[in-house]
């Protein structure tokens, strides 16, 4: 074969695997890709409330009463803490059972606990450390050191969006970004179109919502001209180099365009009835999850829906204060849901997760030798709920100790929780692969199993 000038046989190989990732791409991103899909799925589409900075299981959904017992003195634990923590500290909230299935539920969780048969608790869950930033990369890109892609990029590179107007992937996350930014919806080594779209969830102008979603300027057809003429520029640019970058950044344009009408159409809660708002709630996580629903009823593969930006469940002190007010802001929106996913029967394929980065300890954290009412990181054991989806409702997984300092039955990593996941989405985690740096890459690295009996 003869190579152009300037072409070795590297760069030929390499230039021909693009082509054929960029014709593959648009396919991928609006059609959705069967080719990938291993088993029968379960569900269709996920939302994913991130509580982010590590909500308290003890105060939530693993009530742990032995702690009432050792108020105040000092309980057996060959546990490393992060910062120095003093004597037990008793939940200051109340737990009931709840449903048939009998679920123990904070009063923190009172609306949502209305769904107690739906849920289905991980209280086993572990991280690798107790620090945020590691945990939220391992959580949401399943590494807590290397850049990798995150699980909604994931998901559509093995499974594609069933509409090409809007992004497949998007993470609201109302008043900025979290710790770590737009490294949580990263796409790493996929193809940069996979990565989550950001949006503001605070503002409920669209402008605001999503940046640079119109052009004040100019209308449509002038539009169509510029982005064709841009099209065949850069077009014309990749024919001369690799450069994945710029073939995302088309794909970017393009969906852009596209994305004017609909994407209007989609957080227009104006369309919603005076009950539907009403019953999420006039407020930032009520509207952002009311806007969840509208998407994902228009073929949205993934939301992710942050508790704010920063670390607002990092309450190493006033927790009890402090918890109370972050419950409040999510319960109503979260019950909302349930019951109207469930109402449009939608929730049967809608895959519903609950839980942040870490827990926190059963111990009062100190600052010098005063207890601050607030407690420390805690990666040794924490909860996370699923809901819908083909998830078996009223069920729980695993336990703590019996003061929940540590996963004691039947522990479940990151990577379980991301095989499960993927599992119900029908991608088997083993097979769900991607080549890079000459190795084949998973989500789930060379780790993980499914946790069949959380299965319905």
């Amino acid at each position: 074969m003869r190579m152009p000038p300037g072409l070795n046989r590297r760069d030929l190989l390499g230039r021909s695997s693009l082509g054929l990732a960029s014709l593959a791409l648009p396919q991928l991103l609006a059609g959705g890709q069967s080719a990938l899909g291993h088993i029968a799925p379960k569900a269709k589409h996920i939302i994913h409330f991130f509580l982010n900075g590590g909500p308290s299981h003890i105060d939530s959904f693993d009530p742990k009463p032995a702690l009432a017992k050792y108020a105040g003195r000092s309980i057996p634990s060959n546990r490393l803490t992060e910062r120095k923590t003093g004597v037990a500290f008793p939940s200051p909230f109340a737990f009931k059972r709840h449903g048939q299935s009998g679920l123990e539920i904070s009063e923190l969780f009172s609306k949502t606990a209305a769904f107690a048969d739906d849920l289905a608790l991980i209280r086993s869950m572990q991280a690798q450390v107790p620090n945020h930033e590691p945990s939220l990369m391992l959580m949401n890109c399943g590494d807590s050191i290397a850049p990798r892609p995150c699980l909604g990029s994931w998901l559509l590179y093995g499974l594609g969006s069933e509409n090409e107007n809007l992004p497949g992937f998007l993470a609201m996350c109302p008043g900025g970004l979290p710790v770590k930014g737009a490294e949580n919806w990263q796409s790493g080594f996929l193809p940069g179109a996979l990565q989550g779209t950001h949006l503001d969830s605070k503002h409920r102008e669209l402008e605001k919502l999503m940046e640079n979603i119109r052009d004040p300027r100019e209308d449509r057809a002038a539009q169509r001209r510029q982005l064709d003429l841009l099209t065949a520029l850069n077009a014309e640019h990749a024919r001369a180099r690799i450069n994945p970058a710029l073939e995302a950044r088309i794909q970017s344009f393009e969906l852009a365009y596209r994305m004017q009408d609909q994407a209007a159409e989609a957080f227009d809660l104006s369309k919603e009835s005076p009950q539907m708002l009403q019953r999420y709630g006039d407020t930032v996580h009520g509207r952002q999850t009311l806007m969840a629903r509208r998407l994902i009823e228009r073929g949205v593969r993934m939301v992710q829906l942050w508790h704010g930006a920063g670390q607002p469940w990092d309450n190493h002190a006033k927790l009890e204060e402090n918890h109370r007010k972050l419950a409040a802001e999510i319960d109503q929106p979260i019950a909302a849901l349930l019951g109207d996913l469930k109402a449009r029967g939608l929730l049967e394929e809608t895959l519903v997760i609950w839980g942040g980065e870490f827990g926190r300890t059963p111990t009062v954290e100190l600052s010098g030798n005063k207890a601050t009412l607030g407690r420390d990181h805690n990666h040794y054991g924490f909860t996370v709920w699923m809901a819908g989806g083909g998830v078996r409702g009223g069920t729980v997984h695993g336990s703590t100790d019996e003061f929940g300092f540590a996963a004691e039955q039947d522990p479940v990593s990151v990577h379980d929780l991301h095989a499960t996941i993927l599992h119900l989405m029908g991608l088997d985690h083993e097979r769900l692969t991607f080549r890079h740096s000459g190795r084949d890459f998973r989500l789930t690295d060379v780790h993980g199993r499914v946790l069949s009996d959380l299965l319905a």
